[in-house]
């Protein structure tokens, strides 16, 4: 098995803050993120935190209002931390050399939002030659509205999953990732 590192996308204090946080949807994703975190630990998978700004935006994301850290619970040591302005994890950091640097071909990625920057990391990741593993149960996100229509979090979940799937991920839940990281860590 290539060499893993699990990506923790937008894991950060600025969610809560906003007014669409869903507090039920945010205690059930919880422990499964913090399941995969443990699993990464435990395994020696390196953890990459993402966190996300919106310098001037006078938003949560704005890192004037002291919100761009990690989400309570999840302030464990990360290899590597990267603050970035675009959707995606890779554009305006320096995501991708730190990954080649340590000879990382295989990404996690889970985190907050699935839809926007943990499926926009997957598919560019994908694009530059990433092997992708999408751990959708322990990413999160929250209805939405357009044109009238309300789509639930699951909908979206299940939408993400589709596009994404044998095009540019694998989608995975954490128990196949314990079986392969568990394994991969007895065979080093």
């Amino acid at each position: 098995m290539s060499a893993t590192a699990l990506l923790l996308i937008d894991v950060q204090a600025s969610f809560p803050a906003r007014d669409y946080w869903d507090e039920n949807l945010a205690s059930s994703w919880r422990p499964r993120q913090r399941r995969l975190l443990d699993l990464a630990r435990d395994t020696d998978v390196p953890v990459v935190r993402i966190l996300h700004e919106a310098p001037g935006s006078h938003t949560p994301f704005d890192p004037a209002n002291g919100l761009i850290r990690p989400l309570v619970g999840f302030e464990d040591d990360a290899a590597v931390t990267f603050h970035k302005t675009a959707h995606n994890a890779f554009s305006d950091t320096g995501l991708e050399r730190w990954l080649r640097l340590n000879h990382i071909e295989r990404l996690a990625i889970s985190g907050i939002r699935t839809e926007q920057c943990c499926e926009t990391t997957a598919r560019v990741g994908s694009d530059l030659g990433f092997a992708i593993d999408f751990v959708s149960e322990a990413t999160l996100t929250f209805a939405m509205t357009r044109a009238g229509r309300t789509w639930s979090a699951e909908e979206i979940r299940a939408r993400t999953e589709l596009v994404l799937e044998d095009r540019f991920a694998r989608i995975v839940t954490i128990d196949t990732l314990a079986r392969e990281w568990h394994a991969g860590s007895e065979a080093a």
